[in-house]
């Protein structure tokens, strides 16, 4: 089969001190500390072989995430931005569906021609973090298109616990392409949702959200504001393109944050009252955190999702008056995450499909993830198999 595989060698900055468990696993805890010199290419790999509790699947869509664009990024020193668990050699890849052509023999929930999208966690389920209810904390976690082979390839095998069945999506839409398209979004559009409800604990229908940064991950959280019934919607985005989607999938302001001071605009919309819940989705924390601070309503929430290399100053007198909160958020697994974003989708309450601007097959890969560097796409769709 063909892949997309990322190499990259692992060359530790001079100020990181790799630890143990680093060096015995090969995995990067900070990846943009230790590999260096990136290079992406399609090439021909052995098919996959599935293990009893797996299944095969043929990959239909996969989307580009903006890990796969800082995969391809470069620091001045030419390592990677992406800063989180890696390891390499590693075909990219995490946000898709398929169709299952082939399951193990301990598999009894899925059958050959089932079409499903799956999570790119692969947690192990028996470390005190799964046990406890946190997979997106698992000690000994894989990731798809991170650390192991992903979905940027003809085929992938992958856990039959993974998988999640997208019948009705596919009802909703009545096009098997378009729902296998729509369904590679519930990837991103869960780590989304993860974060806003499950960290964050939601907010009452009727309060103000903000959300920085209008890429995939932004624009999800943008359309599950609005289905779950925020009474105002503002949107920061330097993208027109971008701003655009914000508009479609449901932001009632969208603004260029280069023109206007984000935390003043919010200020007078909210009309000195603040916003109740502010979405960090840009991955510039030590911009956007400030605006947020500086416009919190009392009680209001602050979420961090987007993933950045770099330490924030924050004014905890402003969160201690305010009676404010922030949360951290990682992933997407558990806590009926995945098969509530499928059931928002085929309900018609949640439609991200117009944020899909531009498709490539498989050996056009590596040109849809130059494309996503010019940050002026919403989602980027590859179809392996076309």
């Amino acid at each position: 089969m063909k892949g997309l595989i990322l190499d990259a060698v692992w060359e530790p900055k001079p100020t990181y001190k790799v630890s143990e468990w680093e060096k015995q696993t090969g995995k990067a805890i900070t990846g943009n500390s230790v590999w260096r010199h990136p290079k992406l290419e399609v090439r021909e790999k052995p098919d996959p072989k599935i293990k009893p509790d797996q299944i095969l699947l043929e990959v239909k869509a996969c989307g580009v995430c903006g890990s796969d664009m800082h995969f391809y990024e470069t620091d001045e020193d030419d390592y990677i931005l992406y800063p989180g668990l890696t390891k390499f050699p590693s075909i990219l890849g995490h946000e898709l569906s398929g169709k299952v052509v082939e399951v193990g023999s301990e598999v009894t929930d899925l059958k050959v021609g089932d079409m499903v999208t799956v999570e790119e966690m692969i947690w192990c389920g028996h470390c005190i973090p799964c046990r406890n209810g946190y997979p997106n904390h698992c000690t000994n976690l894989e990731e798809i298109g991170f650390t192991i082979d992903g979905g940027f390839a003809n085929y992938l095998a992958i856990g039959a616990k993974f998988a999640w069945k997208i019948d009705a999506i596919a009802e909703r839409f009545g096009d098997e392409k378009k729902a296998y398209e729509v369904a590679a979004l519930t990837e991103p559009t869960s780590v989304s949702y993860n974060a806003m409800f499950e960290r964050a604990g939601g907010f009452r229908p009727g309060h103000y959200v903000s959300v920085f940064g209008a890429g995939p991950i932004g624009l999800a959280a943008i359309g599950l504001a609005r289905a779950a019934g925020a009474g105002m919607i503002v949107a920061f985005e330097v993208s027109a393109p971008r701003r655009e989607l914000a508009k479609q999938v449901g932001a009632d302001y969208v603004y260029d944050p280069r023109e206007v001071k984000p935390s003043e605009v919010m200020m007078e919309l909210s009309k000195g009252e603040g916003f109740n819940f502010h979405v960090e989705a840009a991955g510039v924390p030590h911009i956007t955190v400030p605006e947020m601070v500086g416009s919190l309503a009392i009680n209001g929430k602050i979420v961090q999702i987007g993933r950045a290399a770099q330490k924030v100053p924050m004014y905890l007198e402003t969160l201690q008056v305010r009676r404010a909160q922030v949360f951290g958020a990682q992933g997407h697994s558990g806590h009926e995450t995945f098969p509530n974003v499928i059931r928002m989708v085929a309900s018609g309450r949640l439609d991200l499909s117009p944020i899909i601007t531009a498709r490539y097959d498989l050996d056009g890969a590596v040109k849809a993830i130059a494309q996503s560097t010019e940050r002026r796409d919403g989602k980027i769709m590859v179809f392996p198999n076309n």
